[in-house]
């Protein structure tokens, strides 16, 4: 067996077998195969692609190349949630609470947030004292009292994706549909859960920007966790504009609580109430419509928000931030954007929205950068909202950055007014089974 056999045979388009994308995969984790020959084979497959049986080979190698979490101390049906990242994206810290309040087991990890799309790990840190890296003895614990845990992801977890992602991001090779897949079910069938639910975004503020791109994703992430033997499904869902009507670290997590609380409804909330639905479906709770009235009652009945405040508090955290938001890192400045003119919002880009929290401080445009977690932008309107000339847009924080002038030229852009109003597109597109 040999790196050059294996590099050509992708080339060529000739199916690998399961033996030698382990010994390949293993040898690179090793040491024993340099970057150039991966970067080579990673090019292949890029311009060839991968068949649906290598694609689970390949990701059950990654998986295999460090530890795999044991949940059997957890008694009942865990379930997994993985987001291909958007701006605002919430929604693990709305649906965890609600999953756990109708009985089944979310044991998750996240990462940080980089560059435009926020990081569910940093909106957590905001909380006073509160700790993401928990032994996993304590993590089991925290799951089977508080029926969820959120915990930074694991150097042990995976060390096959995080040495390949570096190469990938290095030689133009991210953009692959395989390689994508593989990098994301690796750590999800790492973590060992009974189901997953994959949110696909698709839109200005994801990754992925045309449907088509996102339903093939989705199949082929479904197909590797089905054929490693888990229940999956993706949901596609919309990123055309942020999630909710905040977008920062702090600030978002007022937003989950209020939600939780049942004092906001709208598009998020609605989103997070299909998505639990679907994970209490594959969690054997219901069908559809019941697995949707379970979802609901978590909620009205504020078991969810009572769950969301256990683990704060199992996790070292201080639960007051629940009734007492200015327990919360607070910004120091704050600029308002007015809008220019008459007409409807016909569009506020994700992705331009993404880049303004940024810009203020909420984000980390390399992984050793520091954030400003009061940092962050409030949304005053969305989009078919009509709005008068010098009416309040939205509102910008930051503690780090008292000079809004880009921000706010950046701001005016990212929204779209005109005088008729648009039909604005479904939150969920698509659901792959």
């Amino acid at each position: 067996m040999s790196s050059y056999d294996i590099i050509s045979k992708t080339k060529n388009g000739i199916e690998l077998t399961d033996e030698e994308i382990r010994w390949f995969v293993n040898g690179y984790v090793n040491g024993e195969i340099p970057d150039y020959q991966l970067s080579a084979w990673l090019m292949a497959v890029c311009f060839n692609s991968l068949s649906d049986r290598e694609t689970t080979a390949l990701t059950l190698a990654m998986c295999e190349s460090g530890e795999m979490i044991n949940l059997s101390g957890i008694d009942g049906i865990t379930v997994d949630k993985h987001s291909t990242g958007g701006v605002g994206d919430k929604t693990s810290l709305i649906i965890a609470p609600i999953i756990s309040a109708c009985g089944a087991y979310v044991p998750k990890m996240s990462g940080r947030g980089l560059g435009h799309t926020g990081g569910t790990i940093d909106k957590l840190e905001s909380i006073p004292n509160f700790k993401t890296e928990l032994s996993f003895e304590r993590f089991i614990e925290v799951v089977g009292r508080a029926g969820f845990s959120i915990i930074s992801q694991s150097g042990n977890i995976v060390p096959a994706d995080k040495k390949i992602y570096a190469l990938r991001d290095a030689t133009a090779t991210v953009d692959s549909i395989p390689l994508i897949s593989s990098s994301i079910m690796s750590k999800k069938l790492a973590m060992g859960a009974d189901c997953i639910l994959l949110d696909v975004k698709l839109g200005s503020g994801a990754f992925m920007k045309t449907e088509e791109t996102a339903i093939k994703l989705a199949n082929t992430m479904v197909n590797t966790a089905v054929n490693a033997g888990k229940g999956c499904r993706a949901m596609i869902t919309n990123m055309d504009e942020p999630l909710g009507d905040s977008v920062g670290n702090a600030i978002e997590i007022m937003e989950v609580i209020e939600i939780l609380k049942g004092n906001k409804k709208g598009r998020l909330y609605e989103l997070c109430i299909d998505l639990s639905a679907n994970m209490l479906e594959m969690a054997e709770k219901g069908n559809a419509e019941e697995c949707k009235k379970l979802a609901i009652g978590a909620i009205n009945s504020g078991q969810a928000l009572e769950r969301l405040r256990l683990m704060i508090e199992l996790q070292g955290g201080n639960p007051s931030v629940i009734d007492n938001y200015s327990l919360l890192p607070q910004p120091k400045y704050s600029v308002e954007v007015l809008a220019e003119q008459d007409g409807y919002i016909a569009g506020i880009n994700s992705e331009e929205v993404g880049l303004i929290a940024l810009k203020l401080g909420a984000g980390r445009a390399t992984k050793d950068s520091e954030i400003d977690l009061s940092a962050g932008i409030k949304l005053n309107e969305s989009v078919g909202d009509y709005i008068e000339k010098g009416e309040k847009i939205m509102t910008l924080f930051s503690s780090m950055e008292n000079d809004f002038d880009e921000a706010l030229n950046m701001a005016r852009k990212a929204v779209m007014i005109c005088q008729k109003q648009k039909t604005r597109k479904p939150m969920v597109y698509n659901i792959i089974y």
